[in-house]
């Protein structure tokens, strides 16, 4: 196990050498459509912003509609909002509604239409198919689609959680304490994820975006102190660490979830596949961390202090990640 902790630690300190410098940079943009009356409808439409620019792209609708502003352009919590009145003599389903500049950009577009009778849809376009035709019949397998798809982004695209557990590789000894300790993190984060969602308990975001960022620096410490021969509680039970900076993890994903709204008819629904996303892609990184030590064991042989700079190389970055949301919480 010891020569695959130095083949995890290589992995790492890739990962974290080149990783971005912020978390969660590029999110969903949102399109919110609710009937009002008969062919007509408020639209609320997000797009993230970066640096000071909004980007550039909006919804288009099928001929027969007429889209007017409907007030002034907002910003609010990183997001360009706009308003808009749609009006059409036919109904939604089985329409088409498109984001043709979106195949410019790499952020997707969450789409939520409620009907005046109850009738709830949800999906998401990206940039590589940024059009999609309202069904005529809403499905609940389209919300688990929209909401598991939108999960797996979010972790994947989430690098300073990403580093968290990669953190947790380098204090692990052994596969069954692995499997533990990915466990408890991800009952720990679940927990906190629904809780939050469901508006049961609540923590800003900066301070919990700063501690995220601590988490990852103690552990890469841990890490360290661990190769120089001593012990803590965070190296003899890895998983005590992981289900408490777990809970605190999942405050992060309920931020983003946040952003991105829930259908208010499928709250439960998406809340879950949401969540499995998150799940599947954190699987699909360790399987990918895992699929690259077995190459590097069979092609070459790593310096013993590897796991160091692997520790070192997180630690500076989510130290940096700390200074950094440090300057939010005064702002």
């Amino acid at each position: 196990m010891m020569r695959l902790g130095y083949l995890f630690a290589f992995i790492a300190c890739c990962i974290a050498l080149v990783s971005p410098a912020g978390a969660h940079e590029i999110r969903p943009a949102f399109l919110q459509i609710n009937e009002i009356s008969t062919g007509l409808y408020d639209v609320l439409w997000k797009v993230p912003v970066k640096g000071s620019m909004a980007l550039n792209i909006q919804p288009e609708f099928d001929p027969a509609y007429t889209l007017k502003r409907a007030g002034e352009e907002a910003l609010l919590d990183g997001f360009a909002v706009y308003r808009y009145r749609l009006a059409g003599d036919q109904g939604l389903p089985g329409s088409v509604v498109r984001v043709p500049s979106l195949r410019n950009t790499t952020v997707d577009v969450l789409v939520n239409i409620a009907l005046e009778d109850g009738v709830h849809y949800s999906f998401v376009m990206n940039p590589k198919d940024p059009q999609v035709q309202v069904p005529q019949t809403p499905s609940s397998l389209q919300v688990a689609k929209t909401y598991i798809t939108l999960g797996v982004e979010h972790i994947l695209g989430g690098i300073d959680h990403l580093m968290f557990v990669a953190a947790l590789m380098l204090i692990v000894r052994g596969w069954p304490m692995l499997l533990k300790t990915i466990t408890a993190f991800t009952l720990a984060h679940s927990i906190t994820l629904v809780l939050a969602t469901l508006g049961l308990v609540s923590l800003p975001p900066p301070p919990v975006e700063t501690m995220i960022a601590f988490s990852i620096l103690l552990v890469a410490v841990e890490a360290v102190r661990l190769r120089r021969g001593q012990t803590s509680l965070a190296t003899r039970w890895p998983w005590v660490v992981a289900f408490a900076f777990g809970l605190l993890h999942g405050f992060g994903f309920a931020g983003a979830l946040g952003d991105i709204g829930l259908p208010q008819t499928d709250i439960p629904l998406a809340l879950l596949f949401f969540n499995l996303g998150v799940e599947s892609g954190q699987i699909m990184f360790i399987a990918a961390v895992m699929a690259l030590v077995w190459l590097l064991h069979k092609s070459v042989t790593l310096p013993e202090r590897a796991p160091v700079a692997a520790a070192y190389a997180i630690g500076c970055l989510a130290s940096f990640w700390v200074f950094e949301r440090l300057g939010t919480l005064f702002v």
